[in-house]
């Protein structure tokens, strides 16, 4: 079965996506980011190797949304936090291994990617660690059933973050692949400059 790697993306209005960025840089030049770093992404990491699907926020918004590519396959996320909504995804999903990651995540390509669904050819379970403590991708071979408390009592944004999520993952062998930084401050921006209002 074909692996597919789960976007999840945000309507990228100011105030609703990268607010702590936001609060360095003024919110619409955030969401303008995220705006612009979405697109890139997304055209980096089209492979034949892979599905490539948005799991969109708001619901319906994201579903009929325009900014993103018309050609991708859209899944709503439903309601919950992070975890519930991912939980949900690996659910979902028809069969296969599948792996989640944002859509801030600046250095990331198909090389990383193909690690990532490599690695679940001999392990059960994937993360892509965060040098914060949390984590840029996370993927299941779903070769046997989700566990039922898969998130549960995740402390999301803290340096807890991935090691909560493992104790999720009972009896699953777990493989990791290359740390990368997702973008939450300014302090976390490539360097290179932000791109310009047209």
């Amino acid at each position: 079965m074909r692996p597919r790697l789960v976007v999840m993306l945000k309507e990228p209005h100011p105030g609703r996506v990268k607010t702590r960025l936001g609060r360095d840089i003024g919110m619409v030049r955030s969401a303008w980011w995220f705006r612009h770093q979405a697109a890139g992404l997304l055209r980096r990491l089209r492979d034949p190797r892979w599905d490539l699907v948005l799991a969109v926020s708001p619901d319906r918004e994201g579903c009929l949304s325009r900014v993103w590519p018309e050609d991708l396959p859209r899944w709503p996320q439903g309601h919950g936090d992070l975890g519930d909504r991912m939980a949900r995804i690996f659910r979902q999903m028809p069969g296969g291994p599948v792996a989640i990651i944002g859509a801030d995540i600046p250095a990331v390509g198909k090389g990383h990617v193909a690690r990532a669904f490599a690695a679940l050819g001999r392990a059960e379970a994937v993360v892509g660690p965060a040098p914060d403590g949390g984590y840029w991708l996370i993927g299941l071979a779903r070769r046997r059933g989700i566990p039922p408390g898969l998130f549960k009592g995740v402390r999301w944004s803290t340096d807890h973050a991935l090691d909560d999520t493992c104790a999720t993952l009972p009896g699953h062998r777990i493989a990791g692949i290359d740390v990368l930084s997702d973008v939450d401050t300014v302090a976390d921006l490539p360097r290179r400059r932000l791109p310009k209002r047209t």
